[in-house]
């Protein structure tokens, strides 16, 4: 039970973490290689803030109503589809870039079909990994195990892209990432896992999204979390598009410093994921989500002020490491807290919160920059956040209070 890799006891646990694993890497040198493509076609910050935009708005609407059919459907099976249908979406971006038809057009309307999918995946994704969980104790160290593939992945993908893109294009990263499905799919089918039995219900499905809702909107904790989480995606979403800015502009540099810089934003959160792992309880994480913010702002506004490789390279570290710990530890809560009746609508929301802010974000943050430039866009981006950390903390006083009687019932903490 002490282990740091308890929850990898679990077959289908470890099925997914293999296949997942692959698959996340094909994806982080897609997003590397996306980037440097409209980077290069363009030269526009605003085009960068309109790519990250289109991709993410379908998770600024979709995730709600998906989180209602996740708890109605069986999940496996959607899970399936979901990974089934972005092998097809990478391959044929694959096809269209190492063809020389690719243009802006395509790559926005494909950018935007991979946000669809993504925004049905995520919320589905979330709410399967307890049931590939054999024990529930196990579930806050699968959550940290499966951040933990993610980062290695963030580590390995763009550092790999950033080098493939400069030798020979960005199709074949493209090209990876349709292969790299497989894995995931391959895992998905080897799992011996219990079918999920339809919820059978006279709701209709705005009844069902009404009531989540209302679960989200009463619990304070998960309320304060959520939209915590969605306003650092708003304020902190410039960093993401003007990566590649940083790397050309600023640092002079190419594909390859673009790789670097990812890589080293990839090193951080792989940190943040190892001391979750290490971690035995959730007793903690409201604090150590509102110091890891603070540290995310400050870095950001160090990045904007950076005109040195070597600088800039360790802070993209902080700043990984600063939003990581903030995703993670906020879905380690959640999940904790949840009742397993709402979980898919409730983590519905919390995609919502996660991604559907940071087109918004994106866009805005396209639009600043080119008014005032990257460095100061950055600056305002990291000043806003530092603002928001205070408000959060002043909350973690009351959070304590309400969720302890929660700990108890669980067994997380003694009842007093």
């Amino acid at each position: 039970m002490s282990s740091p890799f308890r929850a990898l006891r679990s077959r289908n646990f470890r099925l997914f973490i293999i296949g997942q694993g692959i698959s996340l890497t094909g994806t982080w040198m897609t997003r590397l290689a996306t980037s440097w493509l409209v980077y290069r076609l363009t030269n526009s910050a605003f085009l960068l803030g309109l790519v990250g935009f289109v991709g993410l708005v379908p998770a600024f609407f979709l995730p709600a109503i998906a989180g209602v059919w996740v708890d109605r459907w069986d999940r496996h099976r959607v899970l399936i589809a979901t990974q089934v249908l972005a092998m097809l979406q990478s391959l044929t971006l694959a096809a269209l870039t190492l063809s020389g038809h690719i243009n802006m057009t395509w790559v926005i309307g494909l950018t935007f079909v991979q946000g669809l999918i993504s925004a049905v995946e995520i919320p589905t994704r979330q709410s399967f990994v307890i049931k590939m969980v054999e024990h529930r104790a196990d579930l806050t160290n699968a959550i940290a195990l499966n951040s933990s593939n993610f980062n290695i992945a963030r580590l390995v993908g763009p550092a790999v892209a950033g080098l493939v893109v400069a030798a020979i294009g960005e199709g074949y990263c493209f090209l990876v990432d349709g292969v790299s499905y497989i894995a995931v799919i391959a895992g998905l089918l080897m799992m011996r896992i219990q079918k999920d039995e339809p919820r059978r219900t006279e709701q209709h499905v705005l009844e069902d999204l009404a009531e989540g809702w209302r679960y989200v909107s009463d619990f304070a904790p998960i309320r304060w979390i959520l939209v915590f989480l969605a306003l650092i995606g708003i304020a902190g979403a410039p960093q993401y598009v003007l990566t590649p800015m940083i790397a050309g502009q600023i640092l002079h540099g190419g594909a390859h410093t673009l790789g670097f810089l990812m890589a080293a934003g990839g090193v951080g959160a792989l940190v943040c994921a190892i001391g979750l792992v290490l971690r035995r309880s959730v007793i903690g994480l409201g604090r150590l989500i509102a110091v890891s913010v603070g540290l995310f702002a400050l870095g950001n506004i160090g990045l904007g002020m950076s005109h040195w490789f070597w600088v800039s390279v360790p802070l993209m570290a902080v700043t990984g490491y600063g939003i990581m710990t903030q995703i993670v530890a906020s879905n380690t809560i959640i999940q904790t807290l949840v009742d397993d009746t709402k979980r898919g609508r409730v983590m519905a929301f919390y995609a919502m919160a996660l991604q559907g802010s940071i087109p918004i974000g994106s866009l805005a943050g396209g639009a600043l920059a080119a008014r005032i430039g990257a460095p100061a866009t950055l600056i305002v981006s990291g000043v806003v956040c530092l603002v928001l950390t205070l408000w959060f903390w002043r909350k973690l006083p009351e959070m304590k209070k309400i969720v302890r009687p929660r700990y108890a019932e669980l067994g997380i903490v003694p009842e007093s």
